[in-house]
């Protein structure tokens, strides 16, 4: 099942992806009219988790639900996730290719990188990426799969770690290379506004066998710039999982991107930053495509 957010007659609301005829059930609609029970939020419905999903699933099989349907033109989309309530939680080098194009063998790391992008960085599938050129003219992109987590949990043990998981979903972590080095750290030149595309929507984890095994692309002006699997986790999502919670509590909603393999911008020679009017497509299997276009 596919969740989103999208905006309809200047409201924000969500609902569920009808995958044989690309409509969207409107499901704050459906809760404010005929089922009250139901969540008017994403983050409500991550709360309820597997629950939500069956209680879903059952309605949409024994009802008739036609009225409540959108179709997917007349919508404005959102972030599957518009409003983070935490930083989104991001880990650097966890493709070894990348880290020698970042670098060389000697940075592969051993344990995992965590850095963070500010809420406001969070934009949507279909929106323009600002390209602060006033203030950087090293404008990259990063594909990667990204994992919502579904229930609370602190020093979660890698067996249990894919039970906290409610979804995936796909973002770009776009990066203002030329900030980043002058300041020595991640979190500035990363967290610039509107440089984290995310969506479109978010898969739940029943349709997603393995997180380990996705083929992730990315395109930039229909060229293949990131070609990879996430096979080729050096930390695979479990283990991504167990490390962050350890003294550290994981909630609902909590955002967490996983890597990017090689083939971003700055490991070519010469560089291939970003330019106003690039439009940069993310495909991960199982989930969609990520398209932006920077503005």
């Amino acid at each position: 099942m596919k969740l989103l957010t999208f905006k309809k007659e200047n409201k924000e609301q969500f609902g569920v992806l009808n995958e044989s005829t690309g409509d969207i059930l409107n499901v704050s609609q459906l809760a404010l009219n005929d089922h009250p029970s139901l969540p008017a939020s994403i983050l409500e419905a991550i709360e309820k988790g597997d629950q939500f999903i069956m209680n879903m699933k059952e309605l949409m099989e024994k009802e008739d639900l036609s009225a409540f349907y959108e179709n997917v033109d007349s919508i404005e989309w959102l972030s599957p996730i518009p409003k983070p309530q935490k930083n989104i939680m991001c880990v650097g080098k966890n493709y070894r290719d990348h880290a020698i194009e970042m670098g060389s063998e000697a940075d592969i790391p051993k344990n995992v990188i965590v850095f963070t992008k500010a809420p406001t960085t969070v934009t949507s599938h279909l929106s323009e990426v600002e390209s602060h050129s006033e203030i950087t003219n090293q404008l990259d992109y990063e594909g990667e799969l990204a994992v919502i987590i579904g229930k609370k949990g602190r020093s979660i043990s890698r067996d249990e770690a894919l039970e906290y998981v409610f979804g995936y979903t796909i973002i770009n972590d776009v990066t203002a290379r030329d900030i980043q080095k002058r300041h020595n750290q991640y979190f500035i030149g990363k967290s610039l506004d509107g440089t984290c595309p995310m969506g479109p929507w978010i898969v739940h984890h029943s349709a997603i066998e393995n997180p380990n095994q996705l083929n992730i692309v990315t395109k930039v002006n229909d060229e293949v710039r990131q070609n990879s699997n996430t096979k080729h986790f050096i930390f695979p999502v479990e283990e991504i999982i167990s490390v962050l919670s350890k003294g550290m509590t994981l909630e609902p909603g909590d955002i967490i991107a996983t890597g990017t393999p090689a083939g971003v911008g700055n490991g070519f020679n010469p560089p291939k930053f970003l330019a106003s009017g690039d439009r940069i497509d993310i495909t991960v299997e199982g989930i969609g495509t990520l398209t932006n276009v920077v503005k």
